[in-house]
C-alpha cells in the first residue's frame, strides 16, 4: 500500500497530466475553429471576387458592397492566378525587390505552399475558370500554430523545477539525518574518552612507563580531534587566521608517524608562512582523507608528496600519489556520496572533503591530474589572507 507522501505525489503527477491533456485538446480545437473561421472568410471574399469579376462595377450600390468586401480582408495573405492573362497577383504578402522571372517563381512557390495549408478556391463564370485563390495562415494563425509547443516547454520545465525541489528536499533531508548521526557518534565517544583520561592519570601514579602513557596521551587526543570533527557536522565551523604550511606539516607528520614503512612521504613546503582562514580539525580531516585515499590507490606500498604554492590570491595545496590513477569519465563522480570504486566503504570521505573545502572554507578541490597506472594530484585552492 502506498503512504501518504507517494500518492499525494501520484495524484498530483495525475491531476497535472489531466489539466495539461485538456489544455492541449482545447488548443487544438480552438486552432481548427480558427483555421474553419479563416476559410469562410475566404470564401465569402472570392464569391465577392467573383461578383466582380462578372459583373459591371458602375451597376450600382450591391458592387460597391461588393468591393467594400473584397478590399476589406487585410490579414490572410494570399495570391490570386488569373488563368487568361496567366498572371499572379498578391495580397497581404510583403515581397523583396527581385527580377520578374524570380518574383514568378517566388509566388509560384508560395501558391505551392498555400495549397498545403488549404484548399484553393476557385472563381468560375459560365463553366470557364477565371481565377484560382491560393491563400495562407493569418499572422494570429501563425502565432497560435507555435502556442501548444510553447505550453509543452514551460510544462516541461515546471516538472524539471518540481525535481529539483524534490531532489534538494531529499537532499536536506539526507543531510540532517547524517548530521545528527555525526553529533551523536561524537557524543557517544565523549563519554568513554573522559574515562580514559582519568585512567591515565592513575597509570601515572603507579609508576608505569612513561612512554606507554605518552602514546596513549597521543591516542586520547587524537578522539578528542576526531571528536570535534563530527560534532561540527551540520554547523558552520569557525574560520581561524592560520598558517597553511604549520596545519599541513602537522597532519603530514601524524600521518606518517602512523603509515606503514612502505609509503615514502615527500612534504615540499615553502620556508615562510602562507595565511588562510581555516578550521584546524575540519583542515586535517581533508588532508587524513586524501591520504588515506592515495594509500589505497596505491595498494599500501608507494609515494605520497605533498607541495604547498603561493600564488598573488590563492594557495594551493597538492597532494600526489604513485597509484592506479583516475579515469577521466570519473573526475566529478568520485566527489559525489556514494561513489567508490574500492569493494568495501561508503563512497563519503571524498564528497566530504569537498564539502569541507568547498562550503565551508569558500575553497575549491579538483583532480589537478591523473595518469592510470602513473598516479593522481588532487589540488586545493583557498584564499590567502593577509
Amino acid at each position: 500500500m502506498l503512504n501518504t507522501t507517494a500518492f499525494t505525489r501520484w495524484f498530483f503527477i495525475l491531476v497535472s497530466v489531466f489539466i495539461i491533456t485538456l489544455i492541449l485538446w482545447n488548443t487544438y480545437a480552438f486552432f481548427n475553429q480558427l483555421k474553419e473561421s479563416e476559410r469562410g472568410k475566404m470564401q465569402i471574399w472570392a464569391s465577392a471576387q467573383e461578383e466582380l469579376q462578372t459583373s459591371d462595377l458602375g451597376s450600382g450600390e450591391i458592387n460597391k458592397i461588393v468591393l467594400e468586401v473584397v478590399q476589406s480582408n487585410s490579414t490572410t495573405p494570399m495570391i490570386v492566378y488569373t488563368h487568361r492573362e496567366d498572371s499572379y497577383n498578391v495580397r497581404n504578402i510583403v515581397e523583396k525587390d527581385m527580377d520578374s522571372a524570380k518574383l514568378r517563381a517566388h509566388r509560384k512557390k508560395l501558391t505551392e505552399q498555400f495549397a498545403s495549408e488549404y484548399k484553393p478556391l476557385e472563381v468560375t463564370y459560365k463553366g470557364e475558370l477565371l481565377q484560382t485563390i491560393y491563400y495562407g495562415n493569418s499572422p494570429l494563425i501563425n502565432k497560435l500554430k507555435y502556442y501548444p509547443a510553447v505550453l509543452i516547454l514551460i510544462i516541461v520545465l515546471f516538472f524539471v523545477a518540481v525535481y529539483f525541489f524534490y531532489q534538494t528536499s531529499r537532499s536536506a533531508e539526507q543531510n540532517k539525518l547524517w548530521a545528527g548521526m555525526a553529533k551523536e557518534t561524537a557524543h557517544q565517544i565523549g563519554t568513554p574518552l573522559s574515562s580514559l583520561v582519568g585512567w591515565t592519570e592513575i597509570l601515572k601514579s603507579e609508576q608505569v612507563n612513561p612512554d606507554y602513557v605518552v602514546e596513549i596521551e597521543k591516542d586520547i587526543d587524537r578522539l578528542r580531534t576526531i571528536t570535534e570533527r563530527f560534532s561540527k557536522i551540520g554547523s558552520i565551523p569557525k574560520l581561524e587566521r592560520k598558517d597553511l604550511v604549520a596545519e599541513t606539516r602537522t597532519s603530514f607528520d601524524y600521518l606518517k608517524r602512523r603509515s606503514s614503512k612502505l609509503i615514502h612521504f615527500e612534504l615540499e613546503v615553502l620556508d615562510e608562512p602562507v595565511w588562510v582562514q581555516l578550521n584546524p580539525q575540519l583542515f586535517s580531516w581533508t588532508i587524513e582523507n586524501l591520504v588515506k585515499n592515495a594509500i589505497d590507490a596505491m595498494k599500501g606500498k608507494g609515494t605520497i608528496h605533498i607541495t604547498i604554492e603561493s600564488g598573488s590570491k590563492y594557495a594551493l595545496v597538492r597532494v600526489s600519489d604513485t597509484g592506479k590513477g583516475i579515469p577521466k569519465k570519473h573526475y566529478s563522480k568520485i566527489f559525489q556520496p556514494g561513489f567508490t570504486t574500492k569493494k568495501r566503504g561508503w563512497g563519503l570521505g571524498l564528497s566530504l572533503v569537498k564539502r569541507i573545502i568547498e562550503e565551508y572554507h569558500n575553497g575549491r578541490i579538483r583532480v589537478l591530474k591523473s595518469t592510470p597506472g602513473v598516479g593522481t594530484t588532487m589540488e586545493i585552492s583557498l584564499r590567502l589572507y593577509s
